[in-house]
């Protein structure tokens, strides 16, 4: 595992996920590389974290796991993500799963996702379990927020869990744009919903950011995935009637990708 982290990871068998992402040979050739040995023996799994939200009601939860905003493009996003990042890397993949902050199987895994944080409320023992996750050597990506209201409901809660460090912007030449794939800068993908309305971007956010903030020996502790919508990337990429979203498909890929392999070893 990366220098200096001191979470405990356990070794998770790597599942056969279903049906292959069906997109096209010329896509397919954009979005694969030789395996990195480099990797052999690192280990990850998507381990999405259920928050609560503004909208949080227990009654639909139990209708509708997939419908509150912790759990927007699930199970497709996760799945799909796994299957490329086991295709592509040489990383041990696990199954995906969900935990909340209070679970115990935390500590056990060095990356976790928050999706859609512009509706994300986190309690004081949430805001200090998140903060010693980070601290201790773990990541975590944000992702799928958009414009200026949600990002200032996002710092709202973020202020929580690291009061005093800044958030900084992550542009090349940052070793995340080269650490697997090579990436000029930081892609805007368009969620199905604006890109069906011949657009990128939604909410106002126009110009995509990753962000971060820095541990105190310069190591980013997360990965702000602001007004762009990589999980819908990784849903809908096995969408034959949306032909046209490949070019969003790949860019989420290649991005998150970089994000996993650059947290896995920094």
């Amino acid at each position: 595992m990366k220098a200096g982290l001191r979470l405990a990871i356990v070794a998770i068998a790597a599942v056969a996920l279903v049906a292959p992402i069906l997109v096209p040979a010329s896509a397919v050739a954009q979005l694969t590389l030789p395996s990195d040995d480099r990797l052999a023996g690192l280990k990850w799994t998507f381990v999405r974290i259920r928050y609560n939200s503004p909208t949080t009601d227990d009654a639909r939860y139990r209708r509708d796991y997939w419908g509150d905003p912790w759990a927007i493009d699930g199970p497709a996003a996760e799945q799909n993500l796994s299957r490329r990042v086991k295709t592509v890397t040489s990383l041990e993949v696990g199954d995906p799963i969900v935990l909340t902050l209070d679970d115990p199987k935390l500590w056990e895994h060095p990356w976790i996702y928050f999706v859609e944080p512009g509706n994300l409320l986190l309690s004081d023992e949430e805001a200090a379990t998140l903060r010693e996750f980070l601290l201790r050597g773990g990541a975590a990506t944000f992702d799928d927020f958009h414009g200026p209201y949600e990002w200032e409901h996002f710092v709202g809660e973020i202020r929580k869990v690291f009061p005093d460090r800044p958030i900084v912007e992550l542009q090349p030449p940052h070793p995340i744009y080269s650490c697997f794939y090579k990436l000029a800068g930081y892609p805007q993908v368009a969620g199905l919903g604006s890109f069906l309305s011949g657009r990128s971007w939604e909410k106002g956010g126009f110009v995509p950011h990753l962000r971060t903030i820095l541990d105190d020996a310069g190591r980013p502790m997360v990965f702000i995935n602001w007004n762009t919508d990589m999980g819908d990337g990784w849903e809908w990429s096995n969408a034959e009637e949306y032909p046209g979203y490949v070019k969003y498909t790949a860019e989420a890929y290649r991005m998150e990708i970089n994000e996993i392999i650059y947290a896995l070893t920094h």
